[in-house]
């Protein structure tokens, strides 16, 4: 089998509008692009941008000996309804924007001749989501071209049959009768090998000796090499065996593991929808570098890309399939579309996921409150069974959100067809007042219950979820799956332990305060496998939900366009990490390293309160101008108690208490912060300090990698610093950058509040902070040139040359 690359030389316009197409190339978000405007139906689920109808077409030559093969085109993700016609014939139809699927092109194809492929995507018909979706090709396309006797796609399959002694069976179809052959490589060692007939499907069975296993402190790898005439494939593996039981609890190669989770949104921050291998890469490092052993695919089937870094890197994953079921969420979402397409859905995912180690488990929705209803909880059971005959190797589970499920049988939902349709009114309504500068509209659907749990806090739904309905409304669907997921139900996992003797319990969705919580009864507890934070890196969309932005940054009067994040990670949109990454580091017990972070000093007027927001304490002591204003420190450790000083005079000394986090107020002083943990027989057992800024200010550019590779993405973080390179949050200006040797493919800030989105050649800087993601080109180096007017940094960056066929 030929793969070539299908991602180059793309012409694009908007449908509804006149224009000159535009040459792009794949990946390809077009809604990054549109305008922001309070007025537009997605409202703050999406950062307000419109919505768009947008055609993609192609032109491509197919040589004239193509006639006697088979070609086939991979998309990806199209976000969404995607149309695909071939020299203006309808090739293909599919509405689930983030499943990949195949067209197959000999029909439609002329040969010895130029061809068109045109793809369109629907995404005009808002609201359709609760988050940031993209718009247009926003994944990879491949073309593939093969003999008509070949392997088909996805037609290797490769399970891990014991560990010890290892061994594989693999399985694999067809189109035709002929001998196949299976090779297990290392490297480039052949460890294992067969050669069998087929008809057009058969298992080959295979002892790997001295085997490596794969798991998440060691993630060996293997390639299966199958060869089937003149198609040559390979599959990348590991071996793993997983089990799950209400002993052991859920264990990978007979080993307890519990899951300590981030949910992730499928966009990639300042680069939108558009799905970049490297962009993947660096979301999966940086939660596995601040503690993550899990992400969840939150609320959407991930990319390629990502599982490839997971089983590089040892990232388990919860693969996701939706985040509705036949309750509309909002006015055009995929209700409309699940009962025709769920089976051919969960397939496509399953074969995407199937060979990967580090899919671990499926999810057949979010907060789907059908789970409360008789039907609901027969769709359930479908789904279970449904994915056990395509892959009995996994469990499978649902997030429910326990209350909702409570209230939505009480006639007090937060999803109806009704509140999606009179949701959409509202927001017209809202959108035309605006225009006449009318009072701007309350939150409305999800908005509105994030809004009532931000001011409420916390406590509302965990303490909800206790009550004896939400364990009526819900014990028949967690019957239903493999691990029942909970989302924020903490406070029903020891009762509901001693009451389901034989219920293995996930946390689904969890707020970030609960990690030391969990994490305390989860070792206690084998049937409690693991937790999912909401969320583990910010995103685009469901603006604010849980910033803590303040009116130096977004003023009282702003202009809600101007909202661009939820403000809900661990670690920020740029991939900084926060405060409360160090204490979810902290909780797991993933080090012993006492980690000292500081509210922003001498700051008024903050927006959003948010139960998704624990603090946005960062790790600096550089508060230029605040002497003398109360500080708020926070201090976390594993420790029996700890001492604060400032200066080397003891502010306090303070005792954990069911927590790993104490909190302390002092004044600012510039100099030296320092703590000092202590065992219970007073023995020091960790102490970490900050320092203050200097007076001097250097602008930098810091790339994250010494390298990049060609036609690759650098990420290079702009910083205001002393000489000695102390981060100070307290400097901001508007940076200029430029860019020789490569593209600015985005540009911006932390800040949920960012009116200047990350399309432009400048932004403000976030507490001293802005990110900018560049594409190398094909010369020795990329440059970066930084200004603010007044300070200048210059920056070449080495591009790696790689070798391969150019389309």
């Amino acid at each position: 089998m030929k793969c070539i690359n299908f991602n180059q030389n793309w012409k694009f316009r908007k449908l509804d509008q006149e224009v000159i197409e535009e040459a792009v190339n794949l990946p390809h978000d077009a809604m990054l692009s549109e305008k922001r405007s309070d007025i537009n139906p997605g409202g703050g689920n999406i950062c307000y941008f419109e919505g768009g109808d947008y055609q993609y077409t192609k032109t491509f030559n197919i040589p004239e000996d193509y006639r006697n093969k088979a070609v086939i085109f991979e998309f990806e993700g199209v976000y969404r309804n995607a149309e695909v016609l071939i020299n203006q014939k309808k090739a293909a139809y599919r509405p689930y924007g983030y499943t990949n699927f195949y067209v197959e092109a000999d029909s439609f194809l002329l040969y010895g001749q130029e061809n068109v492929i045109e793809v369109i995507a629907h995404n005009s018909d808002q609201p359709n989501s609760r988050w940031y979706t993209g718009s247009g090709i926003y994944r990879p396309v491949h073309m593939y071209v093969l003999d008509k006797k070949h392997i088909l796609m996805n037609g290797i399959k490769i399970n891990t049959v014991s560990i010890d002694p290892a061994a594989v069976s693999v399985e694999v179809l067809t189109s035709a009768s002929g001998e196949v052959k299976v090779e297990i490589l290392d490297g480039s060692e052949v460890v294992a090998a067969a050669a069998i007939e087929t008809r057009g499907k058969v298992t080959v069975n295979l002892d790997i000796p001295e085997a490596k296993l794969w798991n998440q402190e060691k993630p060996n790898l293997y390639r299966c090499k199958v060869t089937f005439g003149t198609d040559v494939r390979e599959e990348t593996f590991g071996l793993r065996i997983l089990d799950w039981d209400h002993e052991k609890g859920f264990t990978i190669n007979g080993k307890r593991v519990i899951l300590r989770g981030a949910c992730i949104h499928h966009d990639n921050g300042l680069l939108g929808a558009c799905c970049y291998p490297e962009a993947e890469e660096r979301k999966v490092r940086l939660l596995k570098e601040n503690g993550y052993n899990a992400i969840r695919s939150a609320h959407n089937p991930c990319s390629k890309a990502l599982l490839e870094a997971c089983d590089r890197l040892g990232m388990l994953v919860m693969d996701e399939y939706v985040d509705v079921w036949y309750i509309h969420k909002t006015e055009y979402d995929y209700a409309n579309y699940i009962a025709d397409w769920w089976q051919e859905d969960l397939k496509d995912m399953v074969d995407k996921d199937y060979n990967h180690p580090c899919v671990i488990m499926y999810s057949t929705g979010n907060e789907v409150s059908e789970t409360a209803q008789k039907r609901g909880i027969q769709f359930t059971g479908q789904m279970t069974e449904y994915l056990h005959r395509l892959d009995s190797s996994r469990p499978v589970t649902c997030g429910v959100n326990i209350f909702f499920n409570f209230l939505s049988s009480i006639g007090f939902g937060v999803y109806s067809d009704e509140k999606a349709k009179k949701n959409v009114d509202k927001a017209l309504k809202a959108g035309e007042d605006a225009g006449r500068g009318k009072k701007k509209n309350k939150p409305v659907g999800s908005e509105f219950y994030n809004t009532l749990a931000g001011l409420l806090g916390d406590k509302t739904m965990k303490i909800g979820a206790t009550f004896y309905g939400c364990d009526v409304k819900t014990r028949d669907a967690f019957e239903n799956m493999d691990i029942a997921g909970y989302n924020y139900g903490i406070l029903r996992y020891t009762h509901d332990l001693k009451k389901y003797p034989n219920r293995l319990i996930l946390g689904t969705e969890t707020f970030c305060k609960d990690a030391y919580s969990f994490w305390e009864i989860a070792k206690r507890n084998p049937r409690i496998i693991g937790d999912f934070v909401w969320a583990g890196m910010d995103y685009l969309g469901e603006v604010g939900i849980g910033s803590w932005v303040y009116e130096d940054y977004a003023p009282k009067e702003a202009d809600r366009a101007g909202w661009l994040t939820a403000g809900s990670g661990r670690i920020d949109i740029t991939g900084k990490p926060l405060g409360e990454a160090a204490y979810t580091r902290t909780a797991f017990e993933c080090t012993d390293k006492l980690v000292l972070a500081v509210r922003p000093v001498k700051i008024k007027g903050k927006h959003s309160p948010s139960a998704w927001k624990m603090t946005d304490a960062m790790e600096s002591w550089s508060w230029e101008g605040c002497e003398g204003e109360r500080a708020i420190v926070e201090v976390y450790a594993r420790a029996y108690e700890v001492e604060l000083f400032t200066n080397g005079r003891l502010v306090g000394k303070k005792r954990y208490k069911k927590d790993c986090v104490v909190h302390f107020q002092t004044r600012y002083q510039s100099g030296e912060l320092m703590a000092i943990a202590y065992d219970s027989a007073g023995k020091e057992i960790s102490r970490s300090s900050l320092q203050t800024a200097g007076k001097e200010t250097v602008l930098r550019a810091i790339p994250e990698e010494s390298v990049v590779e060609e036609q690759g993405l650098c990420y290079v973080r702009l910083q205001y610093t002393d000489s000695r390179g102390i981060l100070k949050p307290t400097q901001r200006d508007n940076l200029q950058v430029k860019v020789e040797g490569g593209i600015l493919m985005g540009l911006g800030n932390a800040c949920p509040y960012n009116p200047q989105g990350y399309r432009n050649s400048f932004t403000d800087t976030y507490y001293g902070e802005a990110l900018a993601v560049i594409k190398a080109g094909d010369g020795e180096a990329v440059a970066v040139h930084v200004t603010d007017g007044t300070y200048n940094t210059r920056i070449e960056i080495p591009v790696l040359r790689k070798e391969g066929n150019r389309e």
